[in-house]
């Protein structure tokens, strides 16, 4: 069972830094994150170092989070660790460890063990409470209990067991206390029978003021979860008896009020150090009832309520279960609930808010819109309190022309919240308005937006060269060419080079020129696209454009072991005697499987005719030897040349490429 230190008490004082939703904009979401747990046994949060601690008995453990849920560590070796509380300073967590018959302390700042109590074998501690000066435990198994203290002041330890008289506790009974009332000890059962209890603790031992059970405790069934109000005055319980959590005064424990709630079964119950009472249920088939209802003191009417169901094929996935399931934060920032899945998983659950009734806001845009011209932006804000006489809201346009955003005049709903604003956008693309409502001590703030597409005039852009081919690693120079813009002239040219994997890359950015070019000069030495890109301005829309260009590849062909050369028709030509088997020695640009192709051409009736066109490999260096074996016909004139062929040299990435014919016969 939780109860509230003298430091979180001052923390409320002075002010946290934890506030939130204060001022336009969103309030923070609720969040959800996973826990690293098997079961859950109390949950307490430390306002000091914002962090969320969480027993779990079955794994023998505690973790700590943040407020958002991501956990910070998980501290071992604690046996059904059960119960916590913090000291007064939020220095120290104490734990409950019925597995040892002990109360461990935890430095909050180093999440390091500090210290192990014995409170005596069998006792079975389970829950704790500060008061009087000392930690209070209750401990005992199922048929007896009973309430036990533990003196950690004057450097000396001191355990008293036994301080209600046997038989009054049939399990260890759930315990409570608040700065507010510092000599006031609060405790309930939960097994059996329906039973309560008050205690004064300001002589050292706990003297019974008030009791409630047997035939007197009309209500029935068990107290599931108990939490004392700030001034100590009343106690708020849970119980599984009907659909409310009954308020009793602790100086008689005479009935109250009720806060009534959606669901038969109460398990869970905190009362922040504000006065908000959260009551939770544990059902799965809640149908869309909320798990949690949160209260302002005294009134019966939930300021605001939480469904953490997960519905699954119309399953609900997920409940509050026993005690130790809810815990304020000492700035009643937020509400931290434990949730159990049908899974087995363990979720930590944050309300952000949780005192404050919630505001929705919707907010709907034309589609699209001409620039320069009138629209209609409408939308409500409803809260379930009502706004407030005079609530206006805040409206933001964000556009290209003013990127961080500008106001415009606030609006004012009418009574049913709807409203409705007029605005001629200045600028074109997308252009966002936001509205937000500011919230106030009772309300939420909330914020949406919607966006219309505002038409922008178009634009020519242009790049030369496209479908021209060039030598190998030629200079080339493309130039972009930009139309008629409202303010920007500024161009980015990008290169996609066939075949390097790297995609298009940027190659140059600048200020078109006077007459609206921008160039640059590359050296393509493979098929290269030379695109051009446009941003657009405020009545500009943006253009793309592109240009694709060819690039042959390097290629010689070289023809070994002729005996002789001789210039022919203006040609060199090779003379190989018939017994020789010239070799064919082609270089050319490399790339991975590339190969080449070797043209033969014999002359015969007056014409050059084909005599084959078979295609070799190139090594990793681009180089081919051929041999040209065979019987050898002395006499004709013969020609060879090594090619580069698009798609069928293994690949695409240059231009088709002659190499010049080379001229050969051979001789008796």
């Amino acid at each position: 069972m939780r109860s509230t230190s003298a430091a979180t008490a001052l923390a409320v004082a002075l002010g946290s830094v934890a506030l939130i939703g204060s001022g336009a904009g969103t309030a923070v979401a609720d969040s959800s994150a996973a826990l690293p747990i098997s079961s859950s046994g109390d949950i307490i949060v430390d306002g000091v170092h914002r962090r969320v601690f969480i027993s779990d008995p079955s794994g023998g453990k505690v973790v700590a989070t943040d407020y958002d849920g991501t956990v910070i560590k998980t501290i071992t070796s604690l046996p059904q660790a059960d119960g916590l509380e913090l000291s007064a300073d939020s220095a120290t967590l104490y734990v409950a460890v019925p597995g040892t018959d002990a109360i461990v302390a935890i430095d909050t700042a180093s999440l390091a063990e500090t210290g192990r109590y014995a409170t005596g074998d069998g006792t079975d501690p389970q829950h704790l409470a500060l008061a009087g000066g000392k930690l209070w435990f209750g401990y005992g198994s199922v048929g007896h209990g009973n309430i036990g203290s533990l003196d950690l002041s004057g450097g000396q330890t001191r355990v008293s067991l036994a301080q209600e008289a046997d038989g009054t506790w049939n399990d260890a009974p759930l315990l409570d206390s608040v700065p507010g009332a510092p000599h006031t000890l609060a405790a309930g059962s939960r097994q059996y029978s329906f039973t309560l209890g008050v205690y004064d603790v300001s002589s050292g031992t706990a003297d019974r003021t008030a009791f409630l059970g047997g035939q007197d405790a009309a209500i029935g069934n068990t107290a599931e979860d108990l939490a004392l109000t700030p001034d100590g005055s009343e106690l708020v319980v849970a119980t599984t008896a009907g659909e409310f959590q009954q308020v009793y005064r602790t100086s008689d424990l005479s009935p109250t009020i009720r806060y009534p709630s959606s669901y038969w079964e109460q398990r869970s119950v905190d009362v922040a150090p504000d006065g908000l009472v959260a009551g939770g249920t544990d059902t799965y088939a809640s149908f869309g009832l909320p798990h949690v209802s949160v209260y302002k003191p005294g009134s019966t009417v939930p300021r605001r309520t939480a469904d953490f169901t997960d519905y699954r094929n119309g399953v609900a996935q997920e409940t509050l279960l026993d005690h130790g399931d809810l815990a304020f934060a000492p700035d009643s920032s937020r509400l931290f609930a434990v949730t159990h899945g049908l899974l087995g998983t363990y979720r930590l659950r944050v309300v952000t808010d949780p005192g404050k009734a919630l505001t929705a806001l919707t907010v709907n845009a034309p589609a699209t819109a001409g620039r320069a011209r009138s629209l209609t932006v409408s939308g409500k804000v409803t809260n379930t309190l009502g706004l407030t006489a005079g609530t206006t809201v805040t409206v933001t346009r964000t556009d290209l022309e003013s990127p961080n955003g500008k106001a415009l005049p606030a609006v004012k709903p009418k009574a049913d919240g709807t409203f409705s604003l007029t605005d001629t956008p200045p600028a074109g693309g997308k252009v966002t308005y936001k509205v937000a409502y500011a919230g106030d001590a009772d309300r939420t703030a909330a914020s949406a937006s919607d966006s219309v597409e505002v038409s922008r005039n178009s634009t020519t852009l242009t790049v030369n060269r496209n479908g021209n081919v060039y030598a190998y690693a030629a200079k080339v120079t493309f130039t972009a060419h930009l139309g008629t813009t409202y303010k920007n002239r500024t161009l980015s040219l990008y290169a996609d080079t066939a075949g390097d994997g790297k995609g298009k890359y940027l190659v140059r950015t600048g200020t078109v020129n006077s007459e609206g070019n921008l160039s640059v000069t590359l050296t393509p030495k493979r098929d290269t696209t030379v695109s051009a890109s446009f941003s657009g301005d405020a009545r500009t829309a943006p253009k793309t454009a592109q240009s694709w260009v060819g690039a042959k590849v390097k290629v010689s062909l070289s023809l070994g072991r002729s005996y002789k050369t001789a210039t022919v028709s203006g040609h060199t030509r090779y003379y190989f005697r018939k017994t020789t088997d010239p070799r064919l020695t082609t270089t050319m640009t490399a790339y991975p499987g590339r190969s080449q192709r070797l043209q033969f051409q014999i002359y015969a009736g007056g014409a050059w005719r084909s005599a084959g066109s078979p295609y070799f490999e190139l090594d990793s260096t681009g180089k081919s030897v051929v041999d040209l074996g065979g019987t050898h016909q002395s006499g004709y004139a013969m020609r060879v040349r090594s090619s580069y062929v698009d798609n069928s040299s293994g690949d695409t990435v240059n231009a088709t490429t002659h190499g010049s014919w080379k001229y050969f016969t051979f001789t008796d």
